[in-house]
């Protein structure tokens, strides 16, 4: 009587591998859309507060260099971006207690796809919210340049896997404390911003201030960003932010994929 072998596993790619992964992840997104309505609130309620404030203080609009809409709308979808991707580290943490992700790391998906997929889910999320920001904006006054913007929102979506990925290698580090990512993450997360011009020029601010900015590269993403929403392809700039954008990226996955590679949950 023949004996029949086991089956062999099916062996797939990296790229393959990586859909699967950031399938698994997007579904996540639609199954519970009021967590993506849910965090647009806090942008909204930036925009709905800090604009009027800014048109008065901008006054004949010197101060931002033209309408203050135009100089904060960017800012704003920096914003999402960050509060977006710094915080995804807290669903791997949720897996990482539950037993899911010792599971994950149980099948033949390669280690390296799992972390390059979910940073690349990040990208679903930012562009529907920038997408709606922008949109909801016009009506106030802000001027619509599309190829502009979706450039704005590449620039950004590379930007946001790095962040993304270096949350979640966070989440893995701090996986036997829970409270120790979020002090990080928000000790971490604030002063960036702040310190990025997200919210005021820091040409207001003092001297030590703006050359602590020039060392954050979200800084270069913010200028980038102002630019691009205002129209502009040619200043260099824009060539700064996307640097800083893809170096944000390439040491985020590095330090990601290093983290789950040597996870033993």
């Amino acid at each position: 009587m023949a004996v029949l072998a086991p089956p062999t596993p099916v062996r797939t790619d990296v790229v393959t591998d990586v859909g699967h992964v950031w399938w698994r992840e997007t579904l996540t997104i639609l199954r519970d859309p009021f967590s993506l309505i849910f965090s647009l609130l806090q942008p909204l309620v930036f925009l709905g507060l800090f604009g009027p404030l800014l048109s008065g203080l901008a006054g004949d609009g010197s101060l931002f260099g033209g309408s203050s809409l135009q100089w904060f709308l960017p800012g704003v979808v920096v914003m999402i971006t960050m509060f977006g991707t710094s915080m995804t580290g807290s669903s791997l943490q949720f897996e990482i207690m539950t037993g899911a992700f010792e599971r994950i790391l149980a099948t033949p998906l390669s280690r390296a796809s799992l972390m390059i997929g979910r940073a690349l889910k990040e990208l679903t999320p930012l562009v529907v919210q920038a997408a709606i920001i922008t949109l909801v904006a016009i009506p106030f006054g802000f001027v619509l340049h599309p190829l502009h913007v979706l450039a704005g929102l590449l620039i950004l979506g590379i930007f946001g896997v790095g962040v993304g990925a270096l949350s979640y290698a966070l989440a893995i580090a701090a996986r036997k404390t829970e409270w120790i990512f979020w002090a990080v993450q928000q000790s971490l997360l604030f002063p960036l911003l702040i310190l990025s011009g997200m919210m005021l020029p820091l040409e207001t601010g003092p001297g030590w201030m703006q050359v602590v900015s020039k060392f954050n590269p979200l800084t270069y993403i913010v200028d980038a960003e102002r630019l691009l929403f205002a129209g502009s392809f040619g200043d260099v700039k824009i060539l700064w932010g996307l640097i800083a954008a893809l170096v944000t990226a390439a040491v985020g996955l590095w330090v990601g994929i290093r983290s789950i590679r040597k996870a033993t949950i």
